[in-house]
């Protein structure tokens, strides 16, 4: 099979299409024939070297898949010819860039029916780290006010419809020109981070949902028992110390996979109430140039591979 490999850490360019040994699903797992794999700021910062979850190449970066299930193990929960989407095995190596990838049963849940594999792709590992901070950690309700940080991004425009639907009044911080983008999207009050100090615009707020490492900025605006939901600085033991002495409370999401999320998002998913947006697609060949735009920081949503 055909998957993007690296031998070295590096820019965009370390990343070659190459031919490789198909892999064979164990008990439990599944075999999937991908369809589309979404890219993610994080893989970007795997290839560099600047995150060490993979050890030292080469390997296959990439953990948002969409596909068809091909070939099924003993135990596995699916049928062959099941479409399904996921993030396989974070932060452990998935293989995402790739025309065949193996994954446990239980880390996949079926394709929401409304989306295409491209869509469906782009949604698994931003769509589980706002849920899981916004609902699992968070539990933000009815009435909470929730400032996002990064509103526009491939997590933030997804944590923008979550807290949406969950009845919170929603904060979006973006450049002006998403703003619109964000408003479609639910977004009850917009600031432009670039021209305005969000600690001097914004007060009383229940959950800060920070993508962006703003540390304890976030208790100008969080009020007493608010909640700091970080993504960037979940194992940050002093950060969490000082929010917590501060007498608000420290939530660090470090994702993983969860198929009944998944399962519940996808329903949500078929009902229109989330929605992800893709910005651009590539082929699997041009994954360099895929990270190249991610790694630009400028995205508006999601950018995603295709793999025929």
């Amino acid at each position: 099979m055909r998957a993007i490999v690296q031998t070295k850490f590096g820019g965009p360019e370390v990343l070659r299409l190459t031919e490789v040994e198909r892999p064979t699903p164990s008990s439990g797992e599944v075999l999937v024939r991908v369809k589309a794999a979404a890219v993610n700021p994080v893989d970007v910062a795997v290839r560099a070297g600047l995150l060490p979850l993979l050890g030292e190449p080469p390997f296959t970066v990439g953990w948002d898949i969409s596909g068809v299930v091909e070939e099924v193990g003993p135990g596995a929960r699916y049928r062959v010819g099941e479409e399904v989407y996921g993030m396989p095995f974070f932060p452990r190596a998935a293989g995402g860039y790739a025309e065949y990838v193996t994954s446990p049963s239980r880390q996949l849940a079926r394709k929401p029916a409304t989306l295409d594999h491209v869509q469906a792709a782009a949604l698994p590992l931003a769509v589980l780290t706002a849920w899981q901070g916004l609902v699992d950690l968070a539990r933000v309700g009815e009435g909470q006010r929730v400032l996002i940080h990064r509103a526009a991004g491939g997590v933030g425009h997804l944590a923008v419809q979550i807290a949406k639907l969950r009845g919170a009044y929603v904060i979006a911080l973006a450049s002006e020109p998403k703003h619109a983008f964000l408003k479609e999207l639910g977004a009850d009050e917009l600031i432009d981070y670039r021209t305005t100090d969000y600690t001097q615009a914004v007060e009383d707020v229940d959950v800060v949902f920070d993508s962006s490492s703003e540390g304890t900025r976030a208790l100008e605006v969080l009020k007493p028992g608010g909640t700091l939901v970080s993504i960037m600085e979940h194992g940050n033991r002093e950060l969490a110390a000082a929010i917590e002495a501060a007498g608000r409370r420290f939530a660090g999401v470090s994702v993983e996979p969860d198929y009944a999320s998944l399962e519940t998002i996808a329903t949500l998913v078929d009902e229109g109430l989330i929605r992800p947006h893709v910005a651009e697609t590539f082929p699997l060949a041009e994954a360099g140039r895929a990270h190249e735009l991610v790694g630009s920081g400028t995205v508006q949503g999601k950018v995603v591979l295709t793999v025929d």
